[in-house]
């Protein structure tokens, strides 16, 4: 649950508290932060690992960059660059307005878009291309649970209380991911998850979720 933090105006007469936003109990936990690190380390291994085999598929599939960057928003809507495999066709972002949104909401889904590439979809269903995220990780951007980063496009359009889910960091799996990302397409549901995952939040929680996360990778269900 959130913690209420207190800042003191200088300019305030003295002992006067001037109450800001509450903080979530997540944000600042250090077992959070001891387990990312550790997922991160291990991740980052597993993707220097695969690094060399998903290239040569890439190059194979669709020449081009290895890896994709795209501005996301985190924690209280800070921009910061997310890092994945590349899955789509090297212009994809401009062809984006030719692809048919499938998704109700702020958000942009479409099961068979024809810009993932042969081997794109298979990294997207076996999440191989979530890998480079654990940089993001290390670096404090993100976590390995939390709630999807959002696209800056996305928060522009934000209503008041879509932005309680930014009250959190933005995390590499949650409960979204874990009940089935491809199937979920309305974007008030995504909401209420993560406003749930917000109120159910624990270290012991977190790893529940990683725990689920592991399941409904090996058994390929989900991905989108």
């Amino acid at each position: 649950m959130p913690s209420q933090v207190t800042s003191f105006d200088r300019h305030q007469p003295t002992g006067v508290a001037i109450f800001s936003e509450p903080v979530h109990a997540s944000v600042n936990n250090r077992f959070k932060r001891a387990l990312d690190i550790a997922g991160a380390v291990v991740g980052l291994g597993i993707t220097a690992a695969v690094a060399v085999p998903v290239a040569i598929g890439m190059q194979l599939s669709d020449p081009g960059p290895i890896f994709y960057s795209q501005i996301r928003c985190g924690y209280k809507g800070k921009p910061f660059r997310i890092w994945k495999f590349r899955s789509m066709v090297v212009d994809a972002d401009r062809k984006k307005h030719l692809v048919e949104n499938e998704a109700k909401g702020f958000i942009f889904k479409n099961e068979n878009d024809p810009r993932i590439t042969p081997i794109g979809r298979f990294l997207r269903r076996t999440s191989l291309d979530e890998l480079p995220q654990f940089w993001n990780v290390l670096m404090g951007d993100m976590t390995l649970v939390g709630t999807r980063p959002p696209t800056p496009d996305e928060v522009e359009r934000y209503n008041a209380h879509h932005w309680r889910r930014l009250d959190v960091k933005p995390g590499i799996t949650g409960e979204w991911q874990v009940n089935g990302r491809s199937t979920v397409k309305n974007f008030e549901d995504i909401i209420e998850m993560d406003l749930q995952y917000q109120e159910k939040w624990s270290v012991f929680y977190d790893l529940q979720l990683i725990f689920k996360t592991l399941a409904v990778v090996f058994k390929g269900s989900g991905a989108c």
